[in-house]
């Protein structure tokens, strides 16, 4: 599987508590910070819901 760089670019705040929940499980707690993930099924599913909050890469 391919290395997936993701970014917060937008709040959290005044969003659903799952896509709240799914930024959590992310790793993403605050806004600009990247963590590195597996591009697997479950990762991908889980960035495609808060698609509209975070910035996707290539690692």
């Amino acid at each position: 599987m391919a290395k997936i760089k993701v970014t917060q670019v937008k709040s959290v705040i005044d969003r659903p508590k799952r896509q709240k929940a799914t930024m959590h499980a992310l790793g993403l707690r605050k806004m600009n910070r990247t963590v590195e993930h597996e591009g697997t099924p479950q990762i991908l599913g889980m960035i495609d819901r808060v698609k509209h909050l975070v910035r996707i890469e290539e690692a």
